[in-house]
């Protein structure tokens, strides 16, 4: 899947893999700031953390969904959708 438009690894990332348990070719950096990270349903597994002033937050460090290359269409599809909704409010 190499110089895909739907995968790319920086393998020069000071951070690369910023995930544990996936590396080399599995590994996609496209979306490395998770385009579903605004959104309560997102479709990864994130930590729910209760902040001191009880704010709820997403810790997605153990989450890999957006970071496997063949959940590209899925995610593509699921963004499709929020902006579907936004623009029928």
């Amino acid at each position: 899947m190499e110089h895909s438009y739907k995968y790319f690894a920086n393998r020069d990332c000071c951070y690369f893999p910023c995930h544990q348990g996936l590396k080399g070719e599995a590994f996609n950096c496209l979306f490395c700031y998770c385009p579903m990270n605004p959104y309560e349903d997102c479709l990864g597994t994130p930590a729910l953390i209760q902040r001191h002033d009880g704010a709820i937050i997403k810790d997605c460090s153990g989450c890999t969904y957006p970071h496997e290359p063949e959940h590209y269409d899925v995610i593509m599809e699921y963004l499709k959708g929020k902006i579907s909704e936004r623009k029928s409010r």
